[in-house]
């Protein structure tokens, strides 16, 4: 960690983290408890009323229980962002605060829950066996490929929204940037050269959330550390084989795959793009150099070399932070309102295109103002009702009638909420 991080970033990080209380989250009680007769009500005798109703159906637990508003934040710590595999524990720091976000943004209450566990099998029976306890699980910090299966089988096994961040969190708020630059550069998405970067979680699921959106697939470059991905090119998986380019393609590096590129994506590792890589792309160029704590290139050293180009990273100190801050509060509020079974695909396309919206309603928006600010208010009522419109039109969300026209009004009055309670703090 200190190698990435500034001496002073560092100790200061440890007394946020310390003081004046060990973490970043804890429970509040939601009901009274001053009386005996709370008591007798809250635990023993009381309790048994809403155990057996719920024994009666499973349905009941949303009336009784916070499970409707109750998210688990689940890792083993394999692949934690600029840090990798450091464990299960090491990784609880991280799965706080994304508990902390979803109770900022969403209204949430995330529990973090780490798992030490790396087999593959062995952590899907955990995550299992817990599984339904909860509104929905996100699934963090799980390397790849091994983070495909682990989600694909717990979607299949569980009936509540399981969301791997890494990858779709990432996907979402990079359409949604890529869906302004377009605008603003008057690019057709069905033109446009794309090469990404890395070929893990996030820029696997990036891949295919864009190919969804209408990109066209054979226009997807995609690169590893071992440069670019073509077919007869050995040990690839699954999902690398899907975006493998043809065997008779000649390119096979980064440098080669970025000539004329219109979109760069980079999901790797600091420095990976060098000057005369963005020197070489098409004209009005879009980075999305997201390696944290280091980008792919610094933004000012993309200057240097052109000034047509839009520019996002992952960081908070620079113009268009690309950051997953912006989709899965939201995408979690509208799931669990709607009681979805799970986050489908036009969920996903949608958030992305709220979120593109709420950017362009801002009176900066244009090239250094591609996506909102987390704080935007008006991101949780705009992004998390078209979540939630979404999972009714594709017949996931269990709540029978929902009413949309009122749940408008609910989010408004939840983000009012949630402003003046932390703004007053």
């Amino acid at each position: 960690m200190q190698n990435t991080t500034s001496s002073k970033i560092y100790e200061a990080a440890l007394e946020f983290h310390k003081m004046p209380k060990p973490g970043k989250i804890g429970l509040e009680l939601t009901k009274r408890m001053v009386t005996k007769a709370d008591l007798s009500l809250a635990y023993s005798p009381g309790v048994a009323a809403p155990c057996m109703e719920i024994h009666k159906s499973s349905e009941a637990a949303y009336k009784y229980t916070a499970k409707g508003n109750s998210v688990a934040v689940i890792s083993n710590g394999t692949a934690v962002l600029g840090l990798g595999n450091i464990g299960a524990l090491a990784s609880k720091p991280v799965m706080e605060g994304k508990a902390c976000l979803l109770k900022r943004f969403g209204d949430i209450d995330g529990v973090d829950i780490e798992v030490d566990e790396s087999d593959v099998e062995s952590f899907i029976k955990v995550v299992r066996a817990i599984g339904n306890t909860w509104g929905g699980i996100n699934l963090e910090d799980i390397k790849a490929p091994e983070c495909f299966l682990i989600e694909k089988v717990l979607i299949d096994l569980l009936d509540i929204p399981v969301f791997h961040d890494d990858q779709h969190g990432t996907a979402v708020v990079i359409l949604a940037g890529l869906i302004n630059a377009l605008s603003l550069t008057k690019k057709q998405k069905k033109n446009v050269k794309i090469v990404i970067n890395g070929a893990g979680s996030a820029a696997i699921a990036s891949a295919f959330l864009l190919e969804n959106f209408g990109f066209r697939k054979e226009k997807i470059i995609m690169c590893d550390s071992k440069g670019v991905i073509y077919k007869g090119r050995g040990e690839l998986n699954e999902w690398k084989r899907y975006f493998a380019l043809p065997e008779d393609i000649t390119i096979r590096t980064l440098e080669d795959a970025a000539i004329g590129a219109d979109i760069l994506i980079g999901c790797s590792v600091g420095g990976a793009f060098s000057s005369s890589i963005v020197k070489n792309m098409a004209s009005d160029p879009i980075i999305f150099a997201l390696a944290n704590p280091e980008p792919e290139i610094m933004p000012e050293d993309a200057y240097a070399v052109r000034d047509d180009i839009i520019i996002g990273t992952g960081r908070s100190d620079y113009v268009n932070q690309i950051n997953n801050v912006l989709g899965f509060p939201y995408i979690f509020r509208g799931a669990l309102d709607v009681r979805a079974r799970r986050i489908t695909t036009r969920m996903k396309l949608d958030a992305a295109n709220a979120i593109a919206m709420v950017a362009t309603q801002s009176p900066e928006y244009g090239k250094n103002h591609i996506v909102p600010s987390p704080f935007n208010g008006d991101m949780l009522r705009t992004v998390s009702y078209a979540v939630a419109s979404a999972a009714i039109s594709d017949g996931v969300a269990r709540v029978v009638d929902f009413n949309l026209s009122t749940y408008n009004d609910h989010l408004n009055e939840l983000g009012n909420m949630l402003k003046k309670k932390f703004d007053d703090r």
